[in-house]
């Protein structure tokens, strides 16, 4: 690209339509230098990495195509045959950009699902006694909202929270993943569980609470 070719005021009128005023507002808002922005006002895309053009891309509301369809016509003209390698290495970025974005997104699911898993903490915890108690004794009315819990249930079972054993079960005593509510038990010992602890992706959340039999 000629080095007089300048793509200043083009830049301005899409800054003008998400209400940047400057380019250091620009700068501050997409997180790129303000040698970035000079090198974009200058035609020097291919000087520029794609992540840049990806985050100018977001706050000015345009796609990196097009972006790129007004900044560097060359790199995209239908007449370039083959594409040219900077073209290429443009793409090849540009997939491995979206590669780190699936990343993040799985990143922040994981997040998201334990910052859950905290608010539910005291229903993990009570509802399997609670369902327990409802099971062994049919007459009790509560028995009748057992089903409404089912989804809260499989919720967690895509989520792959695991429960570490059932609530009435009769478990060797592991302190790792049990705790004990009274009394006195050596590793090993039989022990009957009360609150159902829980695993998350290989994780230890609650130890089970048990005691002696």
């Amino acid at each position: 690209m000629p080095s007089h070719i300048n793509y200043t005021q083009l830049l301005r009128q899409l800054m003008q339509q998400v209400d940047i005023a400057s380019f250091k507002q620009l700068s501050h808002t997409a997180g790129v230098s303000e040698r970035q922005l000079r090198r974009l006002r200058q035609g020097q895309v291919s000087q520029m990495r794609l992540e840049t053009l990806h985050k100018l891309s977001e706050v000015l509301q345009v796609q990196v195509t097009k972006l790129l369809e007004m900044f560097a016509p060359e790199l995209v003209a239908p007449e370039v045959d083959p594409p040219s390698e900077i073209l290429i290495t443009l793409q090849q970025e540009y997939q491995h950009l979206q590669q780190q974005l699936e990343q993040q997104r799985e990143t922040l699911m994981q997040e998201f699902q334990q910052s859950s898993l905290q608010v539910l903490e005291s229903w993990l915890i009570q509802w399997p006694s609670a369902a327990y108690a409802a099971q062994q004794n049919e007459q009790l009315p509560a028995v009748r909202l057992l089903t409404l819990i089912r989804p809260v249930e499989n919720l967690l079972q895509q989520w792959g929270v695991e429960a570490i054993a059932p609530v009435g079960a009769e478990v060797p005593y592991n302190p790792q993943h049990q705790e004990l509510m009274s009394g006195t038990a050596q590793p090993g010992d039989i022990v009957r569980v009360r609150y159902t602890g829980y695993r998350h992706a290989d994780k230890l959340l609650y130890r089970a609470k048990v005691s002696p039999v």
